[in-house]
């Protein structure tokens, strides 16, 4: 097996040594195809499923183990993305139970004071998405989102799309880019490019600001005249909206027409609404109380999790357990909901709402499993398990030792390395992760900026946004694939109209970074 030995000098008196084998090539290829494939607005699975294969038989030279590594790559990613899975269904699951009641359409009633058409609601939107994300990352405050401000966005005018666009750029970019609050992300930077903490978090906050104000100027501009005027028959159509595997959208059972009879403050305008069943005075009563109750039960979240943050020494629920505690919560109500709608059908109304959901959330995601486990290959901490490799084997970092061997030809230019550490964030963030690249790329800003006499905390600041912006916005199998769920939209159609308002917002911040320090 031919190997390229590259070496990477990172400062005086400092070397590494990088060895670049078939596989490493294999896979760069397949990264490149799937790239190109997206380029061309194709579905990626087939690439990704052969690239899978390819990249196996190059490391190993066992055609059995590659054949197996096909099976082994999408068990991986549903091991690692399974929590996105059971989330998206549980709050798709409640949703359902909701919209049995008309509970939903009654639930964002109010918010239609605040969302009073479209262009307003994109901005409110994007706001409280940056907010509850910043505090407790996107992975639990998404699913909050999507049950209280999604229906009323697409109820005020807003676009499926520009919708998952505007949560994505605000909640998944930029809150989490710079981590300013939890702090995760900075530190793990600042640790691997040895310097102060404050400083790359401090940087890192203005650069994810400027990025993230690029892009949802961008995606605003882009989604503009898709924009229409408040109706309740939007909010109709999105909910009998369904996404295939093959991103193929969907729409039966719709309204054909029609509006909400009474007026907005009537007890009987949701029971009334065309294409839903008429409801009894009990239900009614059901579907007034979990309009408050919904918010309420959210919001009681949001407090819970967000005070642990302001009180010194209190202890709150981590990005996992806040998750579960939404998706527990979720399920709870749902319950609840079925019974205020049959309690003598709660097992079977129950059992059909979390079919649904689990339904809905593998349409919408299976094709993400073969792609994200050829990406996982090259990662050091899943590639064991698809290569075949026993626990106690070390697994290859592909993704890594090619972001490696590429630094080596970057000039000692401010310029080329900063755009250069930019791209290896860039590169490292396709896993899906965001964070995993973090420790290459704090380690790079601080072998190179030293080097070339740069400040070391912005390139490491620079990294930072590279990798989570590219993490999570950019690739289909992250939590971006959550988000387009609950939008109701194709993940590779987000990632399609994302790419060009993030790498924008990359490439100028980048810039920015650059002349102010």
């Amino acid at each position: 097996m031919r190997r390229h030995t590259c070496i990477i000098r990172f400062g005086e008196g400092m070397e590494t040594q990088v060895i670049l084998t078939p596989a490493h090539w294999v896979y760069l290829c397949g990264v490149v195809a799937i790239i190109a494939t997206l380029v061309c607005r194709a579905n990626v699975v087939a690439p990704a499923i052969l690239a899978t294969f390819a990249t196996a038989y190059a490391f190993n030279g066992s055609f059995p183990s590659a054949i197996e590594s096909v099976f082994y790559g999408p068990l991986t990613a549903a091991r690692e993305l399974f929590n996105i899975f059971l989330v998206i269904s549980l709050m798709i699951a409640f949703l359902n139970a909701l919209k049995r009641l008309n509970a939903d359409v009654r639930m964002v009633l109010p918010i239609q004071k605040v969302m009073v058409n479209g262009h307003i609601a994109f901005f409110v939107l994007a706001g409280v998405s940056y907010l509850l994300s910043l505090f407790f990352w996107p992975t639990p405050a998404v699913p909050l989102i999507a049950g209280i401000l999604l229906p009323a966005a697409i109820y005020a005018g807003v676009p499926a799309l520009g919708a998952a666009l505007c949560i994505a750029i605000a909640g998944l970019g930029t809150a989490l880019s710079s981590d300013f609050i939890l702090k995760v992300a900075p530190g793990i930077s600042a640790k691997a490019a040895a310097v102060a903490l404050p400083a790359v978090a401090d940087k890192a906050m203005l650069l994810s600001l400027i990025t993230g104000g690029v892009a949802l100027t961008i995606a605003y501009l882009k989604i503009r005249k898709s924009i229409l005027k408040p109706d309740e028959l939007h909010l109709e159509r999105w909910e009998a909206t369904q996404v295939t595997a093959s991103g193929v959208v969907v729409t039966a059972g719709a309204s054909s027409g029609g509006t909400i009879s009474g007026s907005a403050s009537s007890g009987s305008t949701v029971a009334k609404l065309p294409g839903r069943d008429v409801l009894t005075a009990a239900q009614d009563v059901w579907s007034r109380i979990f309009a408050i109750a919904t918010p309420v039960a959210f919001l009681g979240i949001v407090v819970y999790m967000v005070v642990p943050r302001i009180v010194p020494g209190m202890k709150g629920p981590s990005g996992a357990a806040a998750a579960a505690l939404v998706g527990g919560v979720a399920a709870l109500l749902m319950v609840i909901a079925v019974a205020g709608r049959d309690w003598r059908g709660i097992c079977r109304g129950t059992a059909e709402h979390i079919t649904e959901g689990f339904v809905f959330s593998f349409r919408a995601m299976s094709s993400v499993l073969p792609i994200a486990g050829f990406f996982f290959i090259g990662v050091a901490n899943t590639a064991g398990p698809i290569l075949g490799l026993p626990p106690s084997a070390s697994a290859p970092g592909l993704l890594a030792d090619l972001v490696r061997a590429g630094e080596a030809y970057i000039p000692h230019n401010a310029y080329f390395v900063s755009y250069g550490i930019l791209l290896a964030g860039m590169i490292t963030g396709i896993d899906g992760s965001g964070f995993a690249g973090l420790p290459l790329t704090g380690a790079l800003a601080g072998a190179l900026g030293r080097s070339v006499n740069f400040d070391v905390s912005t390139l490491a600041a620079i990294g930072q946004m590279g990798s989570v912006w590219t993490g999570k916005t950019l690739t289909a199998w992250s939590a971006l694939a959550a988000v387009s769920s609950f939008a109701r939209v194709p993940v590779l159609q987000a990632v399609r109209h994302l790419a060009v308002p993030v790498i924008t917002g990359l490439l100028i911040s980048t810039l920015v970074a650059i002349l102010i320090w």
